[in-house]
């Protein structure tokens, strides 16, 4: 996590997909600040998703600190876990 003890949170995400809407939802409903990659026109940005995590071809692809947790189901999965607040320094 950085020095103020928020952790950087990254989500790549394309036009009109529920998936991305839900995970976005989320990590709103925490108050956590978030960084969004619209991958739908943008090649550069897809290319670099797939390299952070390599054989993704879904979106959303969320990172914490740099960590690849998944997507919309993976997310949703650490929450009903007790495992995201952690994560998100909550």
């Amino acid at each position: 996590m950085s020095e103020d003890n928020k952790p950087k949170v990254e989500i790549y995400t394309q036009f009109g997909c529920p998936y991305c809407h839900r995970a976005i939802a989320l990590l709103k409903s925490k108050d956590i600040e978030f960084t969004e990659y619209d991958v739908t026109m943008d090649s550069k940005k897809r290319a670099e998703m797939v390299e952070r995590k390599p054989g993704a071809r879904t979106v959303p692809q969320i990172f914490i600190d740099d960590e690849a947790v998944g997507g919309s189901d993976e997310l949703a999965a650490l929450e009903r876990s007790g495992k995201l607040d952690p994560m998100l320094g909550l």
